[in-house]
């Protein structure tokens, strides 16, 4: 596979676009630099709710429409709402990358908001959140991000709640995207068995007729955390755990070996520390797994499990003996080695994926105005030393810095 490529049109839309020759697919996208945390107490979930009616009808296609445009030649199109990104993206055979893309335009910059449909899709939201609800790692981690950002827009439930979806109007929608919509931070991304001028002339047919915006939007930076223990009680037989804290924000440097140490602890490997403690030594739990996500101006370490009710503290102190571990003492030679070769797997197999690829060069040109290659990384892990991952370790992991949330069986549910 080649570089990807970068280039912007005269409205500020950029596209990243790298090519595949071995797929006979292209993946492909519009990412907006707009999620959640662009939100208020006031219009809470009108991201989400934005992304669902983007599909309801447009200038020129009613919903019907919309929906069999890609999946009449066997195409998929689907979107996202996270914290900080809106993404509509399609895969389709090469032959009909330009349709895809004039679709995603449409649907993107041309929704026309239907009032019958906005009454609608929001008794469809609201059973995505009643679905939510029920589904307790799900909620798990809505009630931690709550517990860690606290009433900063980051702590807000991306699916909004009750009252606000209620409340929503056309007038609403339109408000909300003139305030925050900005082209310079909007991003086509591609890939697929196409020429750089096959792109180009998709792009410029596609987006160029978007007429260039300029936001003046500012986000609130997240600054004021203080470590928290906190217990609920929810309608579920297990009890479940989320151990973190805020971490490394996208631009700081440290975040690849935060990514590193991370896939070490609780990655997706079975042989991960916490895996090889709590399940397979222990018994403790069926599954334990950590994560970290970066964000613009912050990020979030945390572990999660489920467990027996009597047994969530001793999992929990077993967890924080495995985060004691990375601290404490730096990894041998031979560790590190182990576990640079398994990483180097999972990144080359990540490459693969070539809709998650799109997907990533999208976030990375809005964050960063670049596509991080993998390249970078192999060799920035290449060079890392044990003492390096443990001071990343010390600054992450401190026990006394970490929140606590713990989700346990309500006994007045049967």
């Amino acid at each position: 596979m080649t570089e990807p490529e970068i280039f912007s049109l005269p409205n500020g839309i950029r596209v990243a676009y790298k090519r595949v020759t071995s797929s006979k697919i292209v993946h492909c996208g519009i990412m907006f630099n707009i999620g959640s945390r662009d939100e208020n107490r006031t219009n809470q979930g009108i991201a989400h709710f934005w992304e669902h009616m983007a599909f309801k009808g447009t200038r020129k296609r009613n919903a019907f429409q919309i929906l069999n445009r890609l999946e009449t030649v066997g195409g998929e199109l689907n979107a996202f709402t996270d914290k900080e990104k809106i993404m509509f993206y399609a895969s389709v055979r090469s032959e009909h990358a330009e349709r895809a893309a004039e679709l995603l335009s449409d649907i993107a910059f041309h929704s026309i908001f239907p009032e019958n449909h906005i009454k609608r899709e929001r008794r469809v939201i609201q059973e995505e959140m009643a679905m939510y609800y029920d589904d307790p790692d799900g909620a798990l981690q809505d009630e931690f991000d709550q517990l860690i950002f606290h009433r900063h827009p980051m702590g807000m439930n991306i699916l909004g709640t009750e009252k606000t979806i209620s409340a929503f109007s056309r007038t609403d929608f339109k408000t909300f995207i003139l305030k925050n919509f900005d082209t310079r931070e909007v991003v086509f991304s591609i890939t697929g068995d196409l020429t750089m001028s096959q792109v180009q002339t998709i792009a410029k047919k596609s987006l160029e007729p978007v007429k260039r915006q300029i936001s003046r939007r500012k986000r609130t930076v997240f600054e004021d955390y203080t470590p928290k223990k906190v217990t609920i009680r929810r309608p579920v037989k297990q009890a479940r755990c989320a151990l973190g804290r805020p971490s490394f924000s996208i631009r700081d440097d440290r975040r690849v070996l935060l990514y590193f140490l991370n896939n070490i602890l609780g990655g997706p490997g079975m042989n991960s520390r916490l895996n090889l403690s709590l399940r397979e030594k222990h018994g403790y739990v069926y599954s334990v797994g950590s994560q970290y996500i970066p964000f613009s101006d912050t990020g979030l370490f945390v572990i999660s499990f489920g467990t027996e009710p009597g047994q969530i503290k001793k999992t929990i102190a077993l967890a924080k003996d495995e985060l004691r571990r990375l601290v404490d003492r730096p990894l041998s030679q031979r560790q590190l080695s182990i576990s640079r070769e398994q990483f180097f797997g999972q990144l080359a197999m990540a490459e693969e994926n070539h809709i998650g690829f799109m997907m990533m060069m999208a976030r990375n040109v809005l964050d960063s105005g670049v596509v991080m290659s993998f390249d970078h990384i192999l060799e920035r892990i290449r060079a890392v030393t044990p003492k390096e991952l443990q001071v990343v370790a010390s600054e992450s992991f401190g026990l006394s810095t970490l929140s606590t949330l713990i989700m346990e069986p309500d006994p007045l549910v049967a």
